[in-house]
């Protein structure tokens, strides 16, 4: 019988006993949840960044037409420097590398020392043609935002100003079942080109425009004897990793 009496005492306690553990645990968790989150003084913001964008050449010269997607890409580092006590307001200094291919009827052949020939051409007489930029680029940038260092979503307004400077360029021209034609580093093309842009958005999303101020091109002339003034207009999407 004490057997039996112990059993059916040990079988009441058990639900108590079950009952005090989830009760502790339910504290621990909520002593957990409560806790506040640190908001460091300290903190920078979209350190890092990446952009997606149409290449839209302004200044383009008489016949002149692009087609299919002209891509730009471009990733880099921002050293974010907060100047108020808030760190909503920033300047930031950085370095990347943007890519750029530009597909277009703007056909570039080598005429020999050092000296090249430009025409544009109906779409219908080559299969492919495209120019490829590669640039190193340090920006410089003033920075608005509603943030702080707890909440990383977020409205932002960035404005910059940066310079490029020319690593590769290849012009590529592929006519139908003929022989591919590459100009490769022209010495006509401008070494560093100066432009002006601003992003903007809220949180992931953030609208991006650049501007050229400096033609792709200096002292460089079409068969017409125009000059080519081209600029790029880079319109896309730009986004921040902090």
């Amino acid at each position: 019988m004490r057997y039996i009496y112990a059993f059916l005492m040990g079988f009441c306690f058990l639900p108590l006993s079950a009952q005090v553990n989830e009760l502790e645990r339910a504290r621990d968790t909520i002593e957990m949840d409560s806790v506040p989150a640190f908001n460091d003084p300290k903190y920078r913001e979209d350190q890092f960044y990446a952009t997606i964008s149409y290449n839209l050449m302004q200044g383009k010269p008489v016949g002149y037409r692009q087609y299919s997607f002209s891509t730009s890409l471009s990733a880099g580092f921002l050293r974010d420097m907060p100047i108020n006590e808030r760190r909503n307001h920033s300047i930031a200094l950085g370095l990347g590398y943007s890519y750029s291919n530009i597909k277009h009827n703007l056909v570039v052949t080598d005429l020999g020392g050092g000296k090249n020939n430009y025409a544009v051409m109906d779409e219908g007489g080559f299969d492919k043609n495209k120019l490829v930029l590669h640039y190193l680029e340090v920006p410089l940038e003033l920075r608005w935002r509603n943030s702080n260092s707890i909440d990383h979503k977020f409205w932002r307004i960035y404005a910059g100003a940066k310079v490029s400077m020319l690593l590769y360029d290849k012009a590529q021209y592929e006519p139908d079942g003929g022989k591919t034609i590459k100009v490769r580093n022209d010495n006509n093309m401008n070494r560093f080109v100066y432009s002006a842009y601003l992003s903007a958005g809220w949180n992931t999303w953030n609208f991006y425009a650049c501007y050229a101020m400096t033609p792709l091109y200096k002292n460089a002339y079409m068969e017409s004897g125009e000059e080519l003034k081209m600029q790029s207009l880079n319109l896309g999407l730009i986004f921040y990793i902090l």
